[in-house]
């Protein structure tokens, strides 16, 4: 949603974004770049984005950049704290 409004802003010929997800766990000695402790399991998601219309591979750029700062992006990525409540 946030590269279509993006680009519907822009005026730039993106006619259809698909995105697809993978989701697994990973011990975190099988993962090269992850700053975790020995032992525990990772969350991998792993992100296809696909765009259709005449776009530059400037502009492709630039919607991949927007795609890493949409809110579910952004709430995936910053170390989500959740706190419960009984009522």
């Amino acid at each position: 949603m946030t590269i279509a409004l993006y680009a519907r802003r822009k005026g730039w010929p993106l006619t259809e974004v698909s995105v697809q997800l993978r989701h697994h766990r990973v011990h975190a000695q099988d993962c090269a770049d992850c700053e975790t402790k020995e032992g525990t399991l990772l969350d991998v998601i792993e992100r296809d984005v696909s765009l259709v219309g005449e776009l530059s591979q400037d502009q492709r750029a630039r919607i991949m950049e927007i795609a890493d700062r949409c809110p579910v992006h952004r709430t995936l990525t910053s170390g989500v704290k959740i706190q419960t409540r009984l009522l």
